[in-house]
């Protein structure tokens, strides 16, 4: 059974709550539970944090035993060169994900310090960013 870890950095805790006409109106544990169901022969874990020191810890932690990691660091993805460089320090292949198109949001968000060291980037699909991540490990 292949294990998958999903990584979801600040502020994402208020999926469903907060500026809805770019996140949604699904809380992540919903959604969670929903995935989970759908892909019995998978284990998927979720780990979310605000701490940029408690996301790199979880990336060592699983980046070395677990067949994938979705990564989403919302903000840390463009201020974060330790959870960059955690993500090339690892074994286990990262598909970095982002609900929202960053590309058409401000300009510090078109910069990436994740995506040079990640399998892919899935990015502007909502919360189907994570389910096509989890296909992209299948």
């Amino acid at each position: 059974m292949k294990k998958l870890m999903i990584i979801n950095g600040p502020n994402l805790n208020l999926l469903g709550k907060r500026e809805t006409n770019i996140y949604g109106n699904m809380s992540f544990t919903d959604f969670f539970e929903t995935v989970a169901k759908k892909y019995p022969e998978v284990k998927i874990e979720h780990f979310q944090s605000n701490i940029e020191g408690e996301l790199i810890d979880k990336i060592q932690e699983v980046g070395f035993s677990y067949d994938g990691i979705i990564l989403n660091a919302a903000a840390y993805t463009h201020t974060s060169v330790g959870i960059g460089d955690a993500v090339k320090a690892i074994e286990t292949p990262v598909v970095e994900v982002h609900i929202s198109n960053t590309f058409s949001r401000e300009e510090f968000r078109h910069h990436s310090y994740i995506s040079p060291n990640s399998r892919g980037v899935i990015l502007g699909f909502g919360l189907q960013s994570y389910e096509l991540a989890i296909h992209s490990f299948l």
